[in-house]
């Protein structure tokens, strides 16, 4: 028999043949973790570079009236006869001069003053100086300087635990004070959207902010409304012209503002004409919670049956009736 046919040589002259394909697979395999390393070496990088960027982003003023303020300059609107009653309009939390639109109609013989906070529409939007107190010194330096003496503040939300330091520091300038769904306490918070959830996860927020677009900002704010409310595209545009450092500041200061005292022990001590208006169908603060406000003297509880967290949009005809009527009455004589 021809040897190179036998069995034994056929293994023999097998193994020379096979023995490259080993180290050749293993070859192909670690080029694959190599890249895949890089890839993910070089995607870490960029959501580095993503997060210090959308962390470290700010942004001036910009508007018609700009009073200008060290530490970051406020934007404000005045409408109505100059010599009436003033009335000061607060957002809440991504909101701006905006959210109040709606009710201007029923405060048009009043004086009224609304004003963007520090880091929301459009005011500045600085590192820091989004403490509540803080945020209530500017607004107060902003009346001053307007000439505005004595006024009824109103505040939504966020903007409600701002009036309320308002009024803490400075008693001859605030006349009587209206909350708009500002939870009393921490814990009668009762959550947000899921978009606005993932707004808190590290890394991945700031991925989401990078890339947010008005769907995910309308997402985000479904959970201010209980009624069918077109969201009117401005607001929408003055969230989206916001910092991620301005937004989640002013949240982590008013959760530190309500965690430190609740807002009724606040006004308790006060003695001012006190209005609490709330939506029975508040999706964000309980809206059982509104009863904590009666420990405030005199205080008058409005409760809007139907409505959500934003009964400036869901009910404007009432909710301004009711601060008309409200700044009237407190208006000084």
């Amino acid at each position: 028999m021809d040897e190179t046919t036998t069995p034994q040589n056929k293994l023999t002259h097998s193994r020379p043949d096979a023995a490259p394909n080993v180290p050749r697979r293993r070859r192909v395999r670690t080029r694959r973790w190599r890249i895949t390393a890089l890839a993910a070496g070089v995607l870490a990088l960029l959501l580095a570079g993503n997060t210090v960027s959308v962390l470290t982003e700010t942004a001036g003023a910009s508007g018609d009236q700009i009073v200008r303020i060290p530490g970051g300059d406020l934007h404000v609107v005045q409408d109505g006869p100059p010599d009436a009653p003033t009335v000061v309009l607060l957002h809440g939390l991504g909101g701006s001069t905006a959210w109040w639109n709606p009710v201007l109609p029923a405060l048009r013989d009043l004086h009224v003053v609304r004003v963007d906070l520090l880091g929301h529409g459009r005011s500045a939007k600085p590192a820091s100086g989004y403490g509540m107190a803080e945020q209530a010194r500017r607004v107060a330096a902003a009346l001053d300087r307007l000439g505005v003496h004595r006024a009824t503040v109103v505040g939504h939300s966020t903007g409600g635990a701002v009036a309320t330091a308002l009024a803490e520091q400075r008693r001859d300038l605030v006349g009587a004070i209206a909350l708009v769904d500002t939870g009393p306490r921490l814990d009668a918070y009762i959550g947000d959207s899921f978009a606005a959830h993932l707004m808190s996860t590290p890394v991945v927020a700031e991925l989401i902010w990078r890339l947010r677009t008005d769907g995910t900002i309308r997402a985000a704010l479904s959970s201010a409304f209980t009624r069918d409310v077109k969201i009117p595209d401005r607001i929408v545009a003055d969230v989206r012209g916001m910092t991620y450092r301005s937004l989640t500041a002013t949240d982590a200061a008013s959760s530190a503002y309500l965690k430190e005292r609740p807002i009724p022990d606040r006004l308790a001590g006060l003695g001012l004409p006190t209005l609490v208006v709330f939506g029975s169908q508040d999706h964000r603060w309980r809206p059982s919670s509104a009863q904590d406000y009666r420990q405030v003297p005199h205080a008058r509880i409005e409760i809007l049956d139907g409505v959500g967290h934003t009964p400036m949009l869901e009910d404007p005809d009432t909710t301004g009736t009711l601060l008309h009527g409200f700044a009237i009455e407190t208006a000084p004589h």
